[in-house]
């Protein structure tokens, strides 16, 4: 039973945290969402190309617009193109990646690489053909909104 409460706890300190920070406007209170929380989802098949995790999501209250989420792509795996009104920031934790603007070359990215997508800027991001990539992307939300999704990244752009 005490290793069944260890467990639960920390999940109903959680969701207690986050109701209260919720209603309680004029006392705000710092929300720790512990590690494994919340379940993994799989990338939506509409905006993403491959085997796709995301884990640890976020979004904060109003008036706090920023969001995000740690994403884990396998080898071959990327985003469909597309655009963030505010921008984004990726945070390479892990494997080799790619990024690339419309129009633009293709560039790697690895460990430690902190990538900047200005606002409205046409991009994919996602794993080499050969190796898995995850990164923390952050984003804020203009009008309720963090991403415009487009079409899917054709093989031949993503080979290049």
């Amino acid at each position: 039973m005490k290793h069944l409460a260890a467990k639960i706890l920390p999940m109903v300190l959680s969701i207690a945290l986050c109701a209260s920070a919720a209603d309680a406007k004029a006392d705000p209170m710092i929300t720790v969402m512990p590690a494994g929380s919340q379940p993994s989802t799989a990338g939506a098949a509409g905006n993403f190309t491959g085997s796709v995790r995301v884990d640890q999501r976020f979004q904060a209250t109003a008036p706090a617009r920023v969001g995000g989420g740690i994403v884990t792509f396998e080898p071959g795996a990327r985003t469909a193109w597309h655009t963030h009104p505010l921008g984004q920031t990726l945070i390479v934790t892990a494997g080799v990646g790619r990024v690339q603007q419309w129009g633009g070359p293709v560039q790697d990215i690895r460990p430690g690489d902190v990538v900047w997508i200005p606002p409205g800027i046409k991009h994919w991001h996602g794993a080499t053909p050969t190796h898995g990539m995850s990164h923390i992307a952050i984003a804020e939300a203009l009008d309720g909104k963090s991403v415009e999704w487009m079409e899917q990244v054709a093989d031949d752009q993503y080979r290049r």
